[in-house]
Formats: C-alpha cells, structure tokens, sequence
C-alpha cells in the first residue's frame, strides 16, 4: 500500500506539531463539543474555515489524507440523504416557518429551512473532522501517552491509548494485504467491478481481518506481560513533551471557543441560529 493511503503519525516541526498530545487532545475535545452542540451558523462558518487554515499551517498535503477525506465524505453524504428521507419537514419545525423551494410528492418538499438545517450538519462535519484528523496526524502516539501520565491518568490507561492510535496505520496495512489476497483469488473489488460486488468482496475482508487483528493483540499482550508491564505502579518514558507557553494559550483558546458556543446559545434562545424570524 503507497504511504499517501495511510492515517497515522506525521512527523514535522510545525506550531501544530509542538504542541503537547495533551494539549491537542484537551482542544480537539473542547472544540468538538462546542461545534456539536450549536447549530449557530455564524459560529460553525468560522470554525470550519479555522479547522482548515489549520491544515494549511500543519503542512499536511491533500494527498496524505485524500483516502479517509473521501471516505467520510460519503458516510456523511448518505447520512445527509437519511436525514431527509426520514425527516423531510423536520427544519420547519425547528425554524417555525415553512418556504417550499421545490413542491413535492406528499411531504417531500423542498424547502428553505430543511436545506438550511442540512446545511449547518455539513459546516458540523467541516468544523470537527478536521481536528480530529490533526490530532492523528500530528501526535506522536508515545510522547501522547507520556503526556496523559504526566497530568494523572495512569499509564496503563495513557499506553493502551497509544497502542491504538498506532495501531491505526497497522490495520489499514493489514487491510490493503488482504484486499490483494482476495483479489489475487480472482475476487474483483476493484473500481472496475460492480458495487454489489464490491460490498461482497468488502465483507470477505472483514471476518480475516479481524482474526488478524486479534492475533497481533495476543501476541502484544503477551510480549507485555513477559516484560512485567504493569507491575510497578510508575514507569518512565522515552518520549515526554513539556508544557509550553503555546500549550496553555492553545488550551485558552479552545475554553473560549467553547464558552462562546454557550453564550450564542444563551442570545440565540435555543442551539439553533434562526435567519427565518
């Protein structure tokens, strides 16, 4: 599998990248709660365009992500359709008014609050995604679970943590490796053949990689407990970042953004910015 295909660890030595795992954890949760919780327009059309100037300043290049960017895309997409095919009126009775756009079959209509409702679910995949993507390609899985056991959390919990957010890159390995066994034995999932069989060919992918996966747990779990991992209540770490004068600004931030999606909520009179009243 070529390296632009992967999502794991990026090393670089931007703002981004110096910054403590805790301290980009800390504002990818914040940030994350604040875009999840309001649907201020306003405030997610500013969140949206920060999480991208910040991929900008990461220096993280279209094609390191291109794959898993797609791949949201279109699980996000399908739950955009799901959302009017189950609930066509439901951004009139949020907004209190109803302006048909397109008069439709029975109730699907289209109309000017459901694709304004729709659209602050898109600015809510735009604002949050991206952060977390930053905080997969950015973080060193070790120095991340140094951090974690420097403010309290123990460190069996802080290097479990890191074993899964490397073990990220390792699955999708594992997965490409299978996907070209399966098609070596004349399974074609391939863009050339057809989405049924695709999905067919997906899920034979599915059960060996699991077993896969669960073999390499066993075998990293008992290589552990050959060490004597856990056996002392605190360990030392190879990999440990101090806290900057960056980190505590970055932490600051991310409390104001959030305390900010409070306050419209309070002016607004609900989570919803109304442009219909």
């Amino acid at each position: 599998m070529s390296q632009h295909q992967m999502v794991g660890y990026m090393p670089g030595d931007t703002f981004i990248h110096r910054l403590s795992g805790t301290t980009k954890l800390l504002a990818m949760i914040l940030i994350s709660v604040a875009c999840m919780t309001t649907y201020d327009t306003r405030f997610l059309l500013a969140t949206s365009i920060f999480s991208l100037v910040l991929f900008k300043v990461s220096h993280i290049k279209w094609s390191d992500i291109s794959f898993i960017v797609k791949f949201i895309a279109v699980f996000s997409i399908l739950n955009i359709l799901a959302v009017y095919l189950f609930s066509p009126e439901y951004g009139t009775v949020i907004y209190g008014s109803r302006h048909v756009l397109v008069e439709g079959v029975g109730r699907y209509s289209i109309t000017q609050e459901q694709l304004f409702y729709e659209f602050n679910l898109i600015l809510k995949y735009i604002s949050s995604i991206p952060f977390v993507l930053l905080f997969l390609l950015t973080t060193n899985p070790s120095e991340f679970a140094s951090s974690l056991n420097k403010i309290g959390v123990s460190y069996k919990i802080s290097y479990s943590v890191a074993l899964a957010i490397r073990y990220i890159p390792d699955i999708q390995v594992a997965y490409y490796d299978i996907s070209a066994s399966q098609q070596a034995r004349g399974y074609e999932i391939s863009k050339k053949a057809s989405i049924g069989k695709r999905v067919k060919g997906a899920m034979q992918i599915v059960f060996p990689l699991i077993l896969s996966s669960l073999e390499r747990i066993e075998v990293i779990s008992t290589a552990m407990e050959l060490r004597r991992f856990g056996r002392d209540k605190k360990r030392t770490w190879y990999s440990e970042k101090k806290f900057t004068k960056n980190d505590f600004l970055v932490i600051a931030f991310a409390i104001v953004v959030t305390l900010l999606s409070f306050v419209l909520i309070y002016t607004n009179g609900s989570r919803f910015y109304n442009p219909f009243q």
